[in-house]
């Protein structure tokens, strides 16, 4: 309990002294958020414009993603800054590390592999991945291809993870059971 609060201090430190945004301050300046949305932390929003940024309801931004509503580069040839909206549709994963670029729509359902690069549109039920990202798969052959993965893994509780407080065993036990070729799940 005494490091939670330690932590809470240090964060809400960081935050006034480094001019650190949160979700909460990018909603405020109008950035629209929907429900049951899973936004994970790390997330980099384009504070100058994210008014210009939708995430529909559940949605899951994995780590350290970048929703970038403009894109200065243009300013050396034409004297502006290219803007232009992001809208992330209902029930769509974005990897770690991914970038999302101005006047992008990602479609209903899609997928967005780690350390994408999105340059333009990504249609409904797709996974897409890669830099400039270009869809790989239908999510129909991606949830066949998990699933045939899943049947042949190793499947661990949520005893497994941070969450229920993995003991050492536990971890030991995963290393052992997950090979550099085999992967596993956990719940």
């Amino acid at each position: 309990m005494f490091n939670r609060c330690i932590n809470f201090i240090k964060s809400r430190i960081r935050k006034f002294f480094l001019d650190e945004y949160w979700l909460d301050d990018y909603i405020k300046l109008g950035m629209k958020v929907g429900n049951n949305c899973s936004i994970q932390p790390g997330l980099t929003v384009d504070v100058s414009h994210c008014w210009l940024i939708e995430i529909a309801d559940n949605v899951v931004i994995a780590p350290q993603v970048y929703l970038l509503a403009h894109d200065t580069s243009t300013k050396k040839y034409t004297g502006y800054t290219k803007i232009g909206r992001i809208n992330i549709k209902k029930n769509v994963f974005i990897g770690a590390r991914s970038m999302i670029m101005p006047g992008v729509t990602i479609g209903e359902n899609s997928v967005i592999g780690a350390n994408s690069v999105v340059i333009k549109s990504i249609p409904d039920n797709v996974v897409a991945a890669g830099n400039p990202a270009k869809v790989i798969c239908s999510l129909e052959e991606y949830q066949e291809k998990t699933d045939e993965i899943f049947r042949n893994a190793h499947i661990f509780s949520d005893e497994y993870t941070l969450r229920k407080k993995i003991d050492r065993d536990k971890k030991q036990q995963m290393r052992v059971l997950l090979t550099s070729d085999k992967a596993g799940f956990v719940e």
